[in-house]
């Protein structure tokens, strides 16, 4: 309980944000008039002023002013301790009220420790001596933690509730939440929009497999989604800079961790360019069989004839031999079929021939080849290869097996199936 209460108040500190308190206000004031009179020493400066008056300041002059804002804060500090040690010291006064005024105190102070920091944050960067830099980031720090640990209960539900009930503070994050929402559904119809105009765009351009247009599509989908996002983020006053500054220094550790997985980007790339196949493309390659239903960045997938689905990582695929069956329009049926010694072989080429050319799916250019091919063990071969679009290549196959057979048998010719003949010779002969 004790770990949760100390979280809760560290986030209500770190969330609450007004204008400095008066005796913070006054203290800054007396600190001032010991640097320069223009310095920004003011607690009720906006964080946008303060930030400019910074740039032009030198090591010299950011120096006394640190130490101007660390009085300040300083002193607010002192006016929430004393808060806490009247509610401790007489529980009488430990009203409602009395917390709801320690949490606006607590307000006023998180908007001073958010000037403090940006001052200790410019003098660091205009080399500041770094022990002095360290100290009052030591301060910053050691106060909230101490703050937290000593928090009650009441007190972190007080100005946690307060926060959330007031326009500047939960109002104005539920306000921004709710915008990040609507921004994000905006985005997607947006992309969505943008998503079929390239499709159509790309839908034009000659010889682009499908492949690739899915690739492209989708990437133009998700920059929409991901540079929209961060002109959201911008307008609400998110700095975006450090998300670049962490993409760039991940990249670097990703490479490594991630060499198959860039080695498959880079081999689905390939495959997208070269087009070696394309989507419903019948393909063998490395030992599996099936058409292709889609690429990805990392992986092939294949569905084989029986309706398994088989995922290839792209590097495998690039890496190995490529057979794309169905890649021409037109290909070449190869059957064999057998006659037996004693048949005739014109009579075996005219049925064959009538077969063939009798099938409506055989074409007639490229004309069919049927030849004597060899003198087999038991038969007479012939070759027949006649010549089908792709898409009916297995119904001729079957089709020329079953009828080739049946007029083979009309024809009075015999389909000779393996034989040996053994010959025994007795020992008296």
């Amino acid at each position: 309980m004790a770990g949760f209460v100390a979280s809760l108040w560290l986030l209500v500190i770190a969330v609450l944000g007004l204008a400095g308190s008066a005796s913070a206000q006054e203290a800054g004031s007396e600190r001032a008039g010991a640097i320069e009179a223009d310095a920004p020493v003011d607690p009720a400066i906006s964080t946008d002023e303060l930030a400019y008056r910074l740039i032009p300041l030198t090591k010299d002059e950011l120096d006394p002013l640190a130490d101007a804002w660390l009085e300040i804060v300083r002193s607010a500090t002192r006016d929430i301790a004393e808060q806490q040690v009247r509610l401790l010291n007489d529980p009488s006064t430990a009203t409602d009220e009395a917390y709801r005024a320690l949490a606006r105190t607590v307000e006023a102070r998180a908007a001073l420790f958010e000037r403090f920091s940006m001052v200790v944050e410019a003098l660091e960067s205009k080399g500041g001596d770094p022990e002095h830099v360290a100290e009052l980031r030591a301060y910053r720090d050691s106060v909230l933690f101490s703050e937290t640990i000593l928090a009650s209960p009441k007190a972190i539900a007080i100005a946690f509730i307060s926060w959330l009930t007031r326009p500047d503070g939960g109002l104005a994050v539920a306000l921004d939440i709710g915008i990040v929402i609507l921004a994000f559904l905006a985005l997607l119809f947006v992309s969505s929009l943008a998503r079929g105009a390239a499709r159509r765009w790309i839908g034009r351009v000659p010889k682009i497999s499908k492949l690739l247009e899915a690739f492209l599509v989708a990437t133009v989908f998700w920059l929409v989604i991901a540079l929209g996002l961060l002109f959201v983020l911008a307008a609400l006053g998110v700095n975006v800079t450090p998300l670049f500054a962490m993409i760039g220094g991940a990249s670097f550790i990703l490479a490594f961790a991630l060499q198959d997985t860039l080695g498959n980007l880079a081999s689905g790339l390939m495959i997208m360019i070269n087009r070696p196949f394309d989507e419903g493309d019948y393909v063998l390659v490395g030992g599996v069989g099936g058409t292709v239903k889609s690429v990805n960045i990392v992986a092939t997938t294949i569905t084989t004839p029986d309706n398994q689905l088989i995922v290839i990582p792209n590097k495998n695929v690039w890496g190995n031999v490529i057979t794309n069956v169905t890649a021409s329009e037109t290909r070449r049926v190869d059957l064999v079929f057998g006659i037996s010694y004693e048949d005739s072989i014109p009579d075996a080429l005219r049925v064959i021939e009538e077969s063939v050319k009798a099938h409506p799916l055989v074409l007639r250019d490229p004309e069919p080849t049927i030849r004597v091919h060899e003198l087999a063990a038991s038969s007479v071969n012939f070759i027949c290869r006649p010549w089908t679009k792709t898409s009916d290549y297995w119904t001729v196959y079957w089709d020329l097996t079953h009828h080739m057979k049946e007029a083979l048998t009309e024809a009075g010719l015999s389909i000779p199936y393996p034989q040996q003949d053994v010959h025994i010779r007795t020992g008296g002969t």
